[in-house]
């Protein structure tokens, strides 16, 4: 396992960086050894934020935020519970990418397993909607008038499909794709 930690307007003791090297180690069960983990924390308001991402490859790429108000630490259990969440909950569709002799009855660091690992979520609606080429000040315009979180349009300058959304701090954000 590789840990990657930066921190955003905060110190990284070496408390922190030991609290947070043996908690990913214990994700090694269900992960390679290869694998790497990302780890941004950072400060916001009154708020320690604690941010893991995780690429395994392809097009998946597990990740989790916690934030608390006073305990950082508390904030990178809670992320590390949240990967954990979305590993049992789709653990078919990272069996190729996770390690073959993982047992997923046991957790670490959620208590009851069962909640999150059953039940697909099913697509219960298909829209189609017409894509018009425009720029992304005009796209967060629109998604404004239609009161939306997010927003799929033709960026005019790339000629490629966008997405722009509304972040949880209140701004917006666009996805492109890469390519």
């Amino acid at each position: 396992m590789k840990t990657n930690i930066t921190a955003k307007d905060m110190v990284v003791t070496p408390g922190i960086t030991k609290h947070i090297t043996k908690k990913t180690a214990t994700m090694s069960r269900y992960l390679k050894p290869d694998t790497e983990f990302i780890v941004r924390l950072r400060k916001e308001r009154d708020q320690k934020i604690c941010e893991i991402t995780v690429p395994m490859g392809g097009n998946v790429t597990l990740r989790a935020e916690s934030a608390s108000k006073d305990n950082l630490f508390m904030a990178i259990d809670s992320a590390l519970a949240k990967l954990e969440r979305q590993i049992l909950r789709h653990r078919t569709r990272l069996e190729k990418r996770l390690r073959d002799d993982v047992d997923l009855s046991e957790t670490e660091f959620i208590e009851d397993p069962s909640v999150y690992g059953e039940g697909e979520k099913d697509i219960v609606r298909h829209k189609t909607f017409p894509v018009r080429p425009m720029s992304p000040e005009d796209a967060a315009l629109q998604m404004e008038l239609l009161g939306h979180s997010f927003f799929v349009f033709v960026n005019q300058d790339t000629d490629q499909v966008n997405v722009l959304y509304q972040r949880k701090d209140g701004n917006l954000g666009i996805l492109e794709p890469e390519g």
